[in-house]
């Protein structure tokens, strides 16, 4: 499998995970740990989308921060307004493996969602549609 087409199935994993978050949107019915893993997990792979498109070996990590590190150390520096979502990375390290802790900070839900469709309509303009690829669309 091409660099590009790895790249595109973690663009369509991405963007099934935003379908998902925009489902989210009720806090009685999902907790924030659940909606922050789910944010968190849809970054993580347009992260590695564009890693993958720029031909970047990235390591097996869940780290937001290490991601925008890893792509601005190759020459791919993210937008400014998309480094906050680093801050989806705890969602994803307590929601596997500890107890979550309400930290009395609520989400903003449609934030981080509108942050994080625009960061997958960015890789997504990066790579390019493809005819081939079917999974990309809304």
């Amino acid at each position: 499998m091409s660099d590009l087409e790895h790249a595109r199935l973690m663009l369509s994993a991405a963007r099934k995970g935003l379908r998902a978050l925009e489902g989210m949107e009720d806090q009685e019915r999902f907790a924030d740990e659940v909606f922050g893993f789910h944010a968190q997990q849809a970054v993580e792979k347009t992260l590695k989308a564009w890693a993958s498109s720029a031909g970047i070996v990235y390591p097996k990590i869940h780290d937001l921060q290490e991601l925008f590190a890893l792509l601005g150390d190759r020459g791919q520096t993210a937008p400014e307004r998309f480094l906050t979502l680093a801050d989806l990375t705890d969602y994803a390290v307590q929601f596997r493996y500890e107890a979550f802790e309400d930290s009395g900070n609520e989400l903003e839900r449609l934030e981080v969602l509108g942050q994080v469709r625009e960061l997958v309509e960015y890789v997504e303009g990066l790579i390019g549609p493809s005819a081939a690829a079917p999974w990309l669309g809304p």
